[in-house]
């Protein structure tokens, strides 16, 4: 009898360490009541981490997609329920490897991501704002979809949009067009006349300290104060980055990735756990990161 009970120990303790479950941390979700919530809260290195507890698979979007120019649909296979929406859009002159990296890494935490080229690499904010509405229309069609690999995945109610650079702009200009739960302008650049002093989705904006393409006094900065202090919002800068600060390739990742998946499962899937990765963190502390701010309060 205790040979038998010290083996279904010893195994118990084996099955913790193959399981997926070692992302879980201590702290377990006490309100799961929306169905949004999903897992135990993680710890800040495994949401740095380049992948998130769940597996992820592709489906590649044709370049004739109506609206955009295609892309990849990144979504998880196993995180139960139905997954908010995301889309990233790249900026003037790229294409999608300059932002896919964040497809999988959100997909792995629960969402279902779409990564996109544009039209043409010369389209303006206001137009790629327009192609991330499409992106985001094509993977509803596809969750509607039986022959679909979404079928049934995707939740139409909870999107959130990402985008680099141009994109970036186009993310803000969609968030004055459409009811989005949940914004993050990259490195943004916007010209001329605006409306995002009526924005409000919460937003996270990234800026690259060292940006000499949209420098930050005259893009990232000023569009995070023309949003009223009454969204929530929050502001992070990069130390020395340049304007590619967060593109795929690039050292911040990590940094970017634990800010970006923590902030779509604050506003996308509404899991209040994670506040204390968005607020208290003691940014200005960090060499990496040269400015932080929010509006915590808020939230």
């Amino acid at each position: 009898m205790k040979f038998l009970i010290k083996v279904n120990f010893i195994l118990s303790i084996f099955a913790v360490f193959i399981s997926p479950q070692i992302f879980a941390a201590t702290v377990a979700c006490s309100d799961c009541s929306n169905g949004f919530q999903r897992g135990t809260l993680p710890r800040v290195d495994q949401l740095e981490s380049s992948r998130g507890p769940y597996s992820v698979k592709t489906s590649n979007v044709s370049v004739f997609a109506r609206g955009f120019g295609g892309g990849t649909i990144h979504y998880s296979t196993d995180s139960g329920g139905q997954q908010g929406i995301i889309a990233v859009i790249p900026g003037y002159v790229s294409y999608e490897s300059s932002i896919k990296w964040w497809g999988p890494r959100l997909a792995s935490w629960g969402f279902t991501v779409i990564t996109i080229n544009t039209n043409t690499i010369y389209d303006q904010p206001n137009s790629r704002a327009n192609q991330l509405s499409a992106a985001i229309d094509y993977v509803i069609d596809k969750g509607n979809d039986r022959s679909s690999p979404i079928y049934g995945l995707v939740d139409p109610e909870r999107v959130g949009v990402i985008g680099w650079s141009m994109g970036g702009g186009g993310t803000l200009k969609l968030a004055t067009d459409r009811d989005i739960d949940a914004i993050i302008p990259q490195a943004p650049w916007y010209s001329g006349l605006n409306s995002f002093s009526r924005i409000t989705t919460p937003t996270m904006v990234i800026a690259c300290q060292a940006d000499a393409v949209a420098p930050v006094a005259l893009h990232a900065s000023i569009f995070y104060n023309q949003i009223p202090r009454s969204t929530p919002k929050a502001f992070f800068e990069i130390a020395a980055g340049s304007h590619f600060c967060g593109n795929s390739g690039y050292p911040n990742e990590d940094i970017l990735g634990r800010n970006g998946v923590a902030w779509m499962k604050r506003f996308i899937d509404n899991d209040t756990r994670y506040n204390q990765f968005l607020c208290g963190q003691n940014f200005d502390r960090s060499l990496r990161v040269s400015d932080y701010k929010d509006t915590c309060n808020t939230y």
